[in-house]
């Protein structure tokens, strides 16, 4: 059994559906990219999906955006693909060739109500904004980098995967 997750954009051009095993929005990521494209309270929140559960209505009104990332000085571009409403600019989900199975939906783009975490892991912060002040509670992890922990073994791991 998984949890079914809708979503959709601002303009309602855009809806979709995903069935996930890891609905808790616990992972706040501070990187640029996610910040600019997604943004808010200076940070994104994804959560993960199963791509082969994706239904999309509307799109035709779908954009993809895939980031330059500055590597030690060498730009590449980014093998994830950034979904996106083209009429309301909304960030939907992102998907990577690199994980076929997976599909991961921005928590603002759910209409679903999300289960509330347990607590909440700040990753990437070595490029937060200079205003942005995490709020970081009780029991959050926080991250320069990226967490060794995967979205799947946090779930299993705090009894919150749903199967």
């Amino acid at each position: 059994m998984t949890m079914t997750l809708e979503g959709s954009c601002r303009c309602g051009a855009v809806s979709f559906s995903v069935e996930s095993h890891t609905p808790y929005p616990y992972q706040r990521c501070y990187c640029r990219i996610c910040r600019k494209t997604a943004g808010g309270g200076g940070y994104a929140i994804n959560i993960m999906g199963r791509a082969d559960t994706l239904k999309v209505e509307g799109e035709d009104d779908i954009s993809i955006y895939r980031a330059e990332i500055d590597r030690d000085g060498t730009c590449e571009i980014s093998s994830g693909r950034r979904h996106f409403c083209s009429k309301c600019a909304s960030a939907l989900y992102l998907t990577d060739p690199n994980w076929p199975e997976l599909v991961h939906p921005m928590a603002s783009a759910i209409d679903t109500d999300l289960p509330e975490p347990p607590e909440s892991v700040h990753l990437l912060l070595k490029y937060k904004a200079s205003w942005v002040v995490p709020q970081v509670g009780e029991g959050d992890d926080c991250f320069e980098g990226f967490p060794q922990e995967s979205i799947e073994d946090w779930h299993k791991s705090r009894g919150l995967w749903i199967d």
